[in-house]
């Protein structure tokens, strides 16, 4: 590829980086000459910046998300596709000793338990699971040894110390090395949520980013999402 490109804009949720970062973008920029600009936010920002006036080619946002974009008018609800499911899970530096998390009641007392739980103040996972403890009661003992990040892989703070378990998307623990997944966390701690991608009415090529938007629900794709914990949206469950 030479660099010279058509470039497509972008603004996603964390969660697909893995599946896009080693299968997805690499498979589409070869077999288009296209590159990507791309801006890895959680929904929530996303969303704050294009109500401030960000206007990228493509999103991938929550699907809750995605349907406010085509309700203010800003998405065409024909270039709107639910791509993928993901779960929010729990892990531990590789070689910890992975917490019972079987139940409810079990999950509770390993977080309880944990000398520092990571979980992201703006993306998904974290604004539900605060949301859960809350509700559970349990907020203030969690929250007075908690690692909360603004944003970005809350595994992280695994690999540096700062934290023992971190809590965030299934597939956004599996970005960052070094760390073991212990599993999902169960309902209500822990739940499904379907990220959709669509096409902005603002989009400089709608082509291209129509050929793109077809390309997330093709094999490879799919394949890809399995990969990185991930189910399609139609497609089998990862496993």
């Amino acid at each position: 590829m030479d660099g010279n490109g058509p470039v497509l804009t972008l603004m996603c949720a964390l969660v697909v980086r893995g599946a896009f970062d080693q299968a997805i973008l690499p498979a589409f920029e070869a077999a288009t000459g296209c590159r990507f600009a791309i801006d890895w936010s959680p929904t929530a920002v996303v969303m704050e910046r294009i109500a401030a006036g960000a206007r990228p080619d493509l999103v991938l946002v929550t699907d809750e998300a995605a349907a406010r974009l085509a309700a203010q008018g800003l998405v065409d609800p024909a270039d709107r596709r639910d791509v993928v499911v993901s779960r929010i899970g729990l892990a531990v530096r590789a070689g910890a000793p992975h917490p019972d998390i079987a139940t409810p009641e079990a999950c509770i007392r390993a977080l309880l338990a944990a000398r520092s739980v990571a979980y992201s103040r703006t993306g998904a996972s974290g604004i539900h699971f605060a949301a859960v403890i809350r509700q559970l009661g349990i907020a203030e003992a969690i929250d007075a040894r908690a690692t909360v990040i603004p944003a970005g892989f809350t595994a992280e703070r695994l690999a540096s110390g700062e934290a023992d378990l971190a809590v965030q998307q299934v597939s956004e623990l599996r970005a960052v090395p070094g760390v073991e997944i212990v599993g999902p966390l169960p309902p209500p701690l822990g739940k499904a949520a379907t990220f959709a991608a669509a096409i902005m009415r603002a989009a400089a090529d709608r082509a291209l980013a129509g050929r793109f938007l077809a390309a997330l629900q093709g094999p490879e794709a799919e394949a890809a999402y399995r990969a990185s914990g991930l189910d399609p949206v139609g497609g089998r469950a990862a496993g």
